[in-house]
């Protein structure tokens, strides 16, 4: 059975950092594209990053380019968001899932977890 579990959210001011993290168990990560995306309320889900199994490559969207950085630790099952400078806007529930293409669209994404709540408020 695949899971995934995220952990690190919090509640930071604006202009604050947090570093997310996910690992997982059932799945070898090495071989599989995996995905940071957020939920806010009452908001469909969107791809905030994602990380090549390839070659290690990342792609972010573009609200939150420049100011969060994902990683991947290789033969861990462990990967990473650190989001600085955070805004109001980057509240949500954060979830990492697998995937077997580069993409940052919730659809192409197969196994996910239950998600860390990351609230951005003064």
């Amino acid at each position: 059975q695949v899971q995934f579990v995220e952990s690190g959210g919090g509640v930071v001011q604006p202009g604050g950092s947090l570093k997310l993290s996910c690992t997982a168990s059932g799945i070898n990560l090495d071989f599989y594209v995996v995905g940071w995306f957020r939920q806010a309320p009452g908001k469909e889900r969107e791809g905030v990053s994602c990380i090549s199994d390839v070659d290690g490559s990342t792609h972010y969207s573009n609200s939150v380019k420049g100011r969060f950085t994902m990683s991947k630790v290789n033969g861990k099952n462990l990967v990473y968001l650190e989001m600085n400078d955070l805004k109001p806007e980057d509240t949500a529930v954060y979830y990492c899932a697998a995937s077997s293409v580069i993409s940052l669209l919730p659809t192409t994404y197969d196994y996910w977890g239950q998600g860390t709540q990351v609230t951005v408020s003064s």
